[in-house]
């Protein structure tokens, strides 16, 4: 099983810009998807951007244009870069792995990071 560890994220301001990055470890395959979803109190988790092996990008409607998503398949990491940050963007933050019948959909994501929190401020 895949194991899964976020780092980066924090607080800025609205307008600023911050980096997450995720580690794949504990397996000798590489993901087919690899993605990245953020939640916040009272909602589901919602796909941000997600990366195949075969560097398939997507990007939820929310995101693009403003947030790109660059995966290394030597280093099992897939970082997220987010610019333009706006409040809405605060939530905690999943890098997840694995088979999904739709990449933007966690279903099928079978390995999960703990989470890391982006709080963007006005």
């Amino acid at each position: 099983q895949v194991q899964l560890m976020e780092s980066g994220g924090g607080s800025v301001q609205a307008g600023g810009s911050l980096r997450l990055s995720c580690a794949a470890s504990n397996d000798t395959t590489n993901p087919l998807w690899m993605a990245w979803f953020r939640q916040v109190p009272g909602k589901g988790r919602e796909a941000v951007a997600a990366n195949s092996i075969g560097s398939t990008i997507r990007y939820a409607d929310s995101v693009a244009g403003r947030f790109t998503t660059l995966r290394d398949n030597a280093k099992k990491t897939l970082d997220l870069y987010m610019y333009s940050l706006k409040p809405e963007d605060t939530g905690m933050y999943y890098c997840a792995a694995g088979r999904p019948p739709s990449a933007l959909a966690p279903v099928g994501y079978n390995a999960w990071g703990q989470g890391i929190q982006v709080t963007v401020s006005n």
